[in-house]
């Protein structure tokens, strides 16, 4: 049975929206109404991964909206576009498609790699940014380059620099992505479901979708040797002046607590950290009450 990505349109109390970008089409999930808040999901997900959010965020009074990014779920698929520079065009692309001048940017994973970056490459869009299970790019790089632990812990970003191996493996009865993650969860917890597993995996397996996932982490890696990875890391030490919330799992074994709680320079406005017990790599789904207790006290003392 071939795969499309209508299974992404996940029925709920939100609407599923198409919006057109910075030249591609991207689909995101919609709810409620008030001040907009922009969520982006990470590896090896789709926007369902803020399904408690949403409809938390809605009722509280915001505009909540999970976005595909580019290369997952709905959203278009295109050969290029996955280093950081054009994430970030596509989220405040998607924002003013949106109708929204500025939003509160959360990003979990991956996603909170790119919410690190927009008050840098998108400071006309970012009213403040959330960082889940993702520290702040310059501090994560060094980590995996000095701290052993750190780097035994992001192997897996070797085996996805491999051509073609791992496409396949992601792709091929959903094994791969159901055994990340679990393995990714804490131990003590009971997430992910046997439910929420395949949907997750089937998901990673619609055309295209594995490809684009790693081409994500081949530009992080590799652009490291090369100019636009040398300016990338030279702009994210513009100093940071919106306010930022940071929240990681204790029980994170991909992006060590230890990693997390280094010292931030380029943060110079409202910093907040706060480490959630019991919990690993995917806070929004392990620990969502957690989660978006968090998240509103801190969307709740944002400035105007």
């Amino acid at each position: 049975m071939s795969l499309d990505a209508s299974l992404v349109l996940v029925d709920g109390p939100w609407e599923h929206r198409f919006v057109a970008a910075n030249g591609a089409r991207f689909h995101v999930a919609e709810q409620g109404e008030g001040p907009l808040v922009l969520l982006l999901h990470g590896f090896p997900q789709f926007w369902w991964a803020w399904r408690h959010q949403l409809s938390a965020l809605a009722e509280a009074g915001y505009r909540a909206c999970a976005l595909d990014l580019r290369g997952y779920g709905a959203s278009d698929k295109p050969p290029r576009g996955y280093d950081t520079r054009t994430s970030a065009t596509d989220v405040a692309s998607v924002l003013r498609s949106l109708g929204g001048s500025r939003a509160a940017v959360v990003g979990h994973g991956w996603g909170g790699w790119i919410a690190w970056a927009m008050p840098t490459l998108q400071p006309t869009v970012t009213r403040a940014v959330a960082s889940v299970s993702m520290p702040h790019p310059l501090v994560f790089r060094k980590a995996s380059l000095t701290q052993p632990a750190q780097l035994k812990a992001s192997g897996y970003l070797a085996g996805l620099q491999r051509p073609f191996v791992p496409e396949r493996q992601m792709t091929v009865n959903g094994g791969y992505v159901q055994r990340l993650l679990r393995e990714w969860a804490s131990p003590e917890g009971i997430w992910p479901s046997p439910q929420e597993a395949r949907l997750y995996a089937e998901a990673m397996a619609l055309p295209f979708v594995a490809h684009s996932a790693a081409e994500y982490y081949r530009w992080v890696v590799r652009s490291q040797l090369r100019p636009d990875g040398w300016r990338f890391a030279a702009s994210m030490r513009t100093p940071i002046t919106v306010p930022v919330l940071q929240l990681h799992g204790a029980h994170d074994p991909v992006v060590l607590p230890r990693t997390a709680l280094q010292p931030v320079e380029a943060v110079r406005g409202r910093f907040e950290r706060r480490l959630v017990p019991d919990a690993g790599h995917f806070l929004p789904e392990e620990a969502p009450d957690v989660v978006t207790a968090h998240l509103l006290d801190w969307l709740a003392g944002l400035p105007d």
